[in-house]
């Protein structure tokens, strides 16, 4: 059925299924890109039903688990206390739970273009006394401090004594998780709590490890219609709780609506006293409308510069929509004064502990074209954290600066020494943190950073810093050959992440993956061309500071050119060297034995074999090149290498991957989509886009959402629709454009920010259009290659180019 155009903008439920609440939860949370809340029923605690989780970015805190028979730290980011909390109760009836009642009517609506989640129910309790219930939530895009809730409610068929139940919960505990419940999930330590007016409550409550003050006020108004009500108060507290209950008599048809206002502040924060703060901003706080309009207005403005519009399609403009909403939650203008990174599971649970990964790869470039700041901010946290990755460096046994493969709070190495296997029960030794290529990704971020940008300034004060930081470190990671001429990496996991070891080698690590190799040649050739770029005296400051010689920068170009690539006869690159030497699986055979092969590394350690021993991928490994970096480009470090690399070479090496790989990250099928559009698989891109766009909707891993949404592929479904089907290529020298929709596209229109000049562009088929905004002749033109010819173009001016045939990139 065609949806209707307002639908494009709404995910909506129309009835309460406890099995998918805690997807439903993940999905519809509100958030400002300083905290986020699951869309959690308020009335609700955790429970096997419901998990509702406050995440504030950048609150963390690291505590001891004994598991295994060993004692084991994690970091992890904090369920803050609940603000959400309330519900009401007829007389001396049960406090209301929608999971514990009888529900006549349900339907939950999150509104995407005004970030508010509404609800709607009709409940009938065991005395057949019928209650519609309707909530309001939004937290405040405006003022990020701030989060909101309107609870109306209506008795249908009685008059009776209602109580209404409000409370800031700090007996929170971080079991969002299934895999990590048996570890320790304690990390506040309730500080103060109280009362600062008759109808104001607050608790402030402390990290155990980190001393993180988390200080949350609220206060609760009780209206029926405009008039104010003045119910008996009752106030009570627990070890970890404080609330009140607002006690009154109702009659039959009336509405009555709480109105609940709450502040959150950190130590964190730019503030001396948190509480203080908080309690001072909620006694300001009034108008419930007022706020809720110029949060609309705030949201208006940030959907003006990022919305996507697609005609054509329904499904994908909603998914679409709904994959900016989610990014803008997690990081917004709110997230650039804070010093954070961009987890890959949003602020919206707790899968892989809120740490950063290499993910940023694929969310950065949204940001890029729309709001660079925040990437500015996702890049300085990695600069602040220079100290420690030099540390890690260090510490085994390299020069410059190594990232760790998750990172948190402090930049230290946050991947967990031991990981359980859901399906076998067993805890093994965890391996991932190998994954070097993580520092070849954040260098890769802050020269993409420069080339939309062109912030020389950002360049010279940290970015240069950064790049040739993880230079020096790879310099001494790659060691050299004198048999064959070649350097070689050894004890390092590519992005396949299956892959930890060779058999017949006991030693971790591989050997010689080809995608870490070749992008140690890139991120070489970039680092020389960077200080080619720097003014001579940044470039002697630099250089100096980072005590790097010439013979460091000759070497650097040697290894350029000779780090080692293995490729066989058929043209295929092998992963790493000895992959060709692994055996085959059968995938039809664990097809039929298992319903889902994601996670084929699980299914076959359950069944006491390794990974190790099959040439299977959780995800491109190799093929992640053709991801990032244009083929002319590939062919070029190819051909610096001295090893042959074609189209052809490209097709053969997708085909023969593509067989192998189980797609066991949400981001293996960003990557494989854009492979396959760019090689001319036109349908094959557009099934894997679908899955893409469905994977958190649906939740098409199995169970992975509801832990927290997925950044990285929603940044990477963006990257396609504007890299991959718009056609926009951002390069040193200019904008290369080459579109190419999707069959049922008829049109696409955006607005993306290149070097501070915001351009509208409307596409189909047929014709680019486009508009750079601005006064005519008010600054220097903007070349703009579209399909092979070059224009170059003014401000204020409209363009409108013919696209006469498909364009072969």
């Amino acid at each position: 059925m065609r949806e209707k155009k307002q639908d494009c903008w709404k995910i909506v439920y129309n009835s309460f299924d406890p099995e998918k609440e805690s997807l439903r939860e993940a999905l519809c949370a509100v958030g400002n890109g300083y905290f986020v809340s699951r869309g959690a029923v308020p009335e609700s605690s955790a429970s096997e039903i419901h998990y509702p989780g406050t995440y504030m970015a950048g609150v963390y805190n690291r505590i001891p688990s004994h598991i295994a028979g060993r004692t084991i730290y994690n970091e992890d980011l904090v369920n803050c206390p609940n603000w959400l909390c309330l519900t009401f109760r007829v007389g001396d009836d049960e406090w209301f739970c929608p999971s514990s009642t009888t529900i006549l009517f349900y339907r939950q609506e999150l509104d995407m273009q005004g970030s508010t989640l509404t609800r709607l129910m009709r409940v009938k309790n065991w005395k057949g006394q019928i209650t519609t219930i309707k909530t309001v939530l939004f937290v405040h895009m405006e003022h990020p401090h701030l989060g909101f809730m309107r609870y109306c409610i209506t008795p249908e068929n009685y008059s009776e004594i209602l109580s209404v139940r409000t409370m800031i919960d700090g007996s929170v505990r971080n079991t969002g998780v299934e895999r990590y419940r048996k570890l320790n999930s304690k990390h506040l330590v309730i500080q103060k709590k109280g009362l600062f007016s008759p109808s104001g409550i607050y608790l402030s409550a402390q990290t155990s490890r980190y001393k993180i003050k988390i200080s949350l006020a609220s206060k609760t108004g009780l209206l029926c219609g405009k008039k104010k009500l003045a119910p008996r108060i009752q106030n009570f507290s627990s070890n970890e709780t404080i609330g009140q209950e607002l006690v009154f008599k109702a009659e039959k048809n009336r509405t009555y609506t709480a109105l609940k206002t709450a502040a959150l502040f950190t130590s964190n924060d730019d503030v001396s006293h948190p509480l203080d703060a908080a309690i001072r901003l909620v006694r300001k706080t009034h108008g419930f409308k007022n706020h809720l309009a110029s949060h609309h207005r705030r949201w208006k403005r940030l959907w003006d510069k990022v919305d996507i519009q697609i005609a054509g399609n329904a499904f994908s403009q909603k998914a679409l929509r709904f994959h900016v909403f989610h990014l803008l939650q997690t990081a917004s203008p709110n997230t650039v004064k804070l010093d954070v990174g961009i987890p890959p599971r949003g602020l919206h649970g707790e899968a892989y502990r809120g740490h950063i990964f290499w993910d940023e790869i694929f969310i950065l470039p949204f940001y890029d074209l729309h709001f660079p700041d925040i990437t500015k901010t996702a890049l300085l946290y990695r600069h602040r954290r220079l100290p420690a990755a030099r540390r890690y460096a260090r510490e085994n046994g390299y020069s410059g600066a190594m990232f760790p493969w998750q990172s948190g709070m402090r930049g230290q190495e946050e991947t967990q020494v031991i990981h359980l296997n859901p399906l076998s029960g067993k805890w093994g030794p965890d391996h991932s943190r190998t994954q070097r290529h993580v520092s070849l990704a954040i260098a890769y971020n802050v020269w993409e950073h420069f080339k939309r940008t062109s912030d020389v300034n950002f360049l010279r004060s940290w970015g240069a810093e950064i790049i040739l930081s993880i230079s020096q470190f790879f310099a001494t990671l790659v060691s050299y050959d004198p048999f064959d001429g070649r350097y070689h990496t050894s004890g390092i996991m590519g992005p396949d992440e299956f892959h930890e070891r060779l058999p017949s080698r006991p030693n971790e690590g591989l050997k010689d993956n080809a995608y870490t190799n070749i992008m140690i040649a890139w991120l070489l050739r970039r680092a020389v061309e960077l200080i080619e770029i720097l003014p001579d005296r940044e470039k002697k400051r630099i250089l100096k500071k980072l005590k790097c010689k010439t013979s460091d920068l000759e070497k650097w170009n040697d290894i350029a050119h000779k780090m080692a690539v293995y490729m066989n006869k058929d043209g295929i690159v092998s992963q790493f060297d000895g992959y060709f030497s692994l055996k085959e699986i059968d995938w039809n055979k664990y097809r039929k034995k298992y319903r889902d092969l994601h996670r084929m590394d699980r299914i076959l350690k359950a069944e006491g074999r390794s990974p190790d021993d099959y040439k299977i991928s959780k995800q491109a490994d190799f093929l992640m090149l053709f991801y990032l970096l244009p083929l002319s480009e590939v062919k070029e470090i190819f051909q610096q290498l001295g090893y042959p690399f074609s189209r052809e070479h490209l097709k053969k090496n997708y085909e023969y991957y593509l067989k192998r790989t189980s797609h066991g990250s949400t981001l293996s099928r960003v990557v494989h989509c854009f492979i396959a559009d760019i090689i001319g698989r036109r349908d094959e891109a557009w099934k894997y886009y679908i899955d893409v766009l469905e994977s958190d909707l649906h939740d098409t891993q199995g169970g992975t959402t509801p832990e927290g949404i997925h950044t990285g592929v929603m940044g990477g479904s963006l990257d396609i629709a504007l890299r991959g089907f718009a056609g926009i290529n951002t390069l040193k020298d200019r904008i290369h454009v080459y579109p190419s929709l999707p069959k049922n596209w008829r049109k696409m229109r955006f607005k993306f920010c290149y070097r501070k000049k915001w351009i509208s562009v409307s596409v189909t088929n047929s014709f680019f259009s486009f508009l750079i905004h601005g006064r005519k002749n008010e600054s220097f033109p903007v070349p703009i290659q579209i399909c092979g010819k070059l224009h170059y173009c003014v401000q204020g001016r409209r363009y409108k180019v013919k696209i006469s045939k498909p364009f072969v990139r």
